[in-house]
């Protein structure tokens, strides 16, 4: 598997499906601008009240033209044939608890203070992934807002002055050090 992150602002992606699984997708693609269609003969709730275009129709394979990415939370036989249309198309698909349908897999997501972190298992074990995700998530450290104004600060003065790629890290680490410089260190309790 390749890891990788998406640009989808402004991009059409169709959801396959209006279930509670589906509707559990529609955050991170609204979140990342997408443009999202959803395809269902039937509609729950909770995704009528979303920014979604909503056809009430079973999914035809002319439905992913024009599409970057199909999610496909529907039952298996309506993901297979999800799954040719978009192979036709050269068209990723997730397919939701179905990786043998499957292209690509949207992992557990850590997103704060503009860093994101995303965990796969392949598709393989999805509860897995959501542990480890809670755990990262209490590991990065809580001024992670400063590492990353530290890091943009950094990175503009490198371009500037011209410096190599190979060179950076150490340098990044230096600069995050000096932000603990001048704190005071946490004290124990106090003996008597």
């Amino acid at each position: 598997m390749l890891p990788l992150f998406l640009a989808l602002r402004g991009r059409r992606v169709v959801v396959v499906g209006a279930g509670p699984v589906a509707a559990s997708k529609l955050d991170a693609l609204l979140t990342a601008g997408a443009v999202v269609t959803v395809i269902a003969p039937e509609v729950r709730p909770e995704i009528e009240h979303r920014a979604v275009t909503i056809v009430r129709r079973a999914f035809a394979d002319a439905d992913l033209d024009g599409a970057w990415l199909v999610v496909a939370a529907a039952p298996p036989d309506v993901n297979r044939q999800v799954g040719l249309a978009a192979e036709a198309r050269r068209v990723f698909v997730n397919a939701v608890d179905d990786p043998a349908h499957a292209t690509a897999y949207m992992g557990s997501i850590v997103r704060r203070d503009g860093v994101t972190v995303a965990i796969s298992t392949d598709g393989r074990a999805p509860a897995l992934a959501g542990l480890l995700r809670e755990a990262l998530d209490n590991w990065l450290p809580v001024e992670l807002d400063e590492w990353m104004r530290a890091a943009d600060s950094a990175r503009r003065d490198w371009r500037e002055h011209g410096v190599p790629m190979e060179r950076r890290r150490p340098l990044l680490l230096d600069r995050l050090n000096k932000l603990y410089e001048d704190r005071p260190m946490p004290s124990g309790p106090e003996k008597h």
